[in-house]
């Protein structure tokens, strides 16, 4: 039987907690590439055929580059949400596990929603899988300013609120993104440009 040496309350230092996202995040991110090693563009015979079928191969390099994109601006905001993070309790740290589990779904979701568009499962894969990791990073920010005297001593409770607020625009946009997809497909994911900007709207009313 294992027994508990730490009290449930304690915390510990950020250090392996952000080695071991930084590396699920990169696999994540490499893992994508397959979808376009996988595939074979078929029997060519001139120049010509080459790049048709690379054009035939759009969905695929598209569905790529919007994934690998968003897994970066994810990897970004976990990035900045720990130079905040002094120290992480156990909480914190499942939390953080839970994000993690929908980002190493990202290759697969992203395979799903480029070989099978046509139905709605299909359609919804990439966006949910975002939607679902983008909300237990806002979770986690959450947490972290609930347990701001613990974790984030250096910040104040206005600051860490105001930050908290470009998580929540990230997360009704990627809501957004999911009402959209059966529509109109991965272009829904156009909605992040407008993250800046809601993001301003939000603070702007939290003033």
């Amino acid at each position: 039987m294992i027994r508990q040496r730490r009290h449930a309350l304690a915390t510990q230092r950020t250090t392996r907690l952000e080695a071991f996202t930084d590396g699920v995040f990169a696999i994540a991110a490499t893992l994508l590439v397959l979808d376009l090693t996988q595939y074979s563009p078929g029997k060519v015979d001139s120049d010509a055929d080459m790049w048709a079928a690379l054009g035939g191969m759009y969905e695929l390099f598209l569905n790529f580059g919007l994934s690998f994109v968003l897994l970066c601006l994810m990897w970004m905001v976990h990035v900045q949400q720990f130079e905040h993070l002094a120290r992480v309790d156990s909480t914190t740290v499942w939390l953080n596990n839970a994000r993690l589990l929908f980002i190493v779904l990202v290759p697969f979701a992203t395979n799903l929603t480029t070989e099978y568009s046509e139905w709605l499962a299909g359609r919804l894969a990439m966006p949910v899988t975002f939607f679902l990791a983008i909300l237990f990073s806002w979770l986690q920010w959450g947490w972290a300013v609930r347990q701001r005297e613990a974790l984030m001593p250096d910040m104040s409770r206005a600051d860490a609120v105001a930050y908290g607020r470009s998580s929540l625009s990230a997360l009704l946009i990627s809501a957004a993104v999911v009402v959209l997809a059966p529509w109109v497909g991965s272009a829904a994911f156009l909605l992040f440009f407008l993250d800046g900007l809601l993001t301003r709207v939000l603070r702007g009313k939290g003033d």
